[in-house]
């Protein structure tokens, strides 16, 4: 009786998932393994993707590069509000998640104008006598949009596992003779290592796959294999081929997922289960 309980408590969510998952990826699926004319079987669009590996390997480089520069921001601001008053960590936990209620396209906009040749920091130089800068239209104007709208996710999973670092741990470290420094690399460091696999992985699966990023801060030579994707299906000449790609991406991210889920530790350690 307690089984079929579960298992109709549990029927939503298995409708859920077949619904808007399973269906979904069964479709990308048979369209990438199908061809765009007849509608047959076909190894093609598979063959096809080595054309892009550029593309593929340039996005798989810059949200690396992305992950890595929000740890680097991301830690030490984690780290800082979980050493806080429960007060003021709500606080600074809430402008955190602030940014994310607005709109990203306007997240995005908003450091076009920033950064354009005619934008806010450009006028400022030039006010001040100085040369006027190449900022936009660069890949390091796409990595800075990437860590800008993608560094919540890498400060909220560590947070979560930083404030259930039990203290004692800590001051007995401390009371064993070790240095602050030395404290942190043994200790602080490795029990928070699940929280920096899940902010990571947060941070590097919606930045390899996006594209309104590229395209307004990068220039023509900054082409991410989520703009590619997205002109497949777009102008609705081959969206066979962009389901080929959008199968691609999706193999990664259930590789990333799969290794956030074998080394992220548990919902009681603090991480982030995908």
């Amino acid at each position: 009786m307690k089984k079929n309980n579960s298992l109709l408590l549990s029927a939503p969510y298995i409708l859920f998932m077949i619904v808007f998952t399973l269906i979904p990826l069964g479709v990308v699926g048979y369209y990438a393994l199908t061809d765009v004319d007849t509608g047959r079987f076909t190894w093609e669009n598979v063959q096809n993707l080595v054309l892009y590996l550029p593309a593929f390997w340039r996005s798989i480089l810059y949200s690396l590069i992305s992950s890595l520069i929000c740890l680097l921001i991301g830690y030490p601001v984690a780290y800082f509000i979980a050493h806080r008053g429960p007060v003021m960590q709500k606080f600074l936990y809430m402008l955190v998640m602030l940014p994310m209620c607005m709109s990203f396209l306007l997240r995005t906009l908003a450091w076009v104008g920033l950064l354009q040749d005619t934008g806010i920091i450009n006028n400022l130089l030039d006010s001040i006598g100085l040369a006027r800068l190449p900022l936009i239209r660069t890949p390091a104007a796409v990595i800075l949009g990437m860590v800008y709208n993608y560094l919540p996710y890498m400060i909220l999973p560590l947070y979560a596992i930083i404030v259930k670092i039990d203290n004692r741990l800590i001051e007995a470290a401390e009371d064993l003779g070790c240095t602050p420094a030395q404290t942190f690399v043994k200790v602080v460091l490795p029990l928070s290592m699940p929280g920096i696999l899940s902010g990571m992985t947060m941070v590097f699966v919606p930045a390899v796959s996006t594209f309104y990023i590229s395209q307004k801060l990068g220039s023509t030579d900054v082409v991410l294999i989520g703009d590619i994707i997205e002109r497949f299906f777009k102008q609705g000449n081959n969206a066979n081929m962009g389901a080929a790609l959008s199968l691609l991406l999706m193999i990664l991210v259930f590789v990333c997922t799969g290794i956030i889920n074998r080394f992220g530790g548990t919902d009681e350690e603090g991480a982030v289960i995908v």
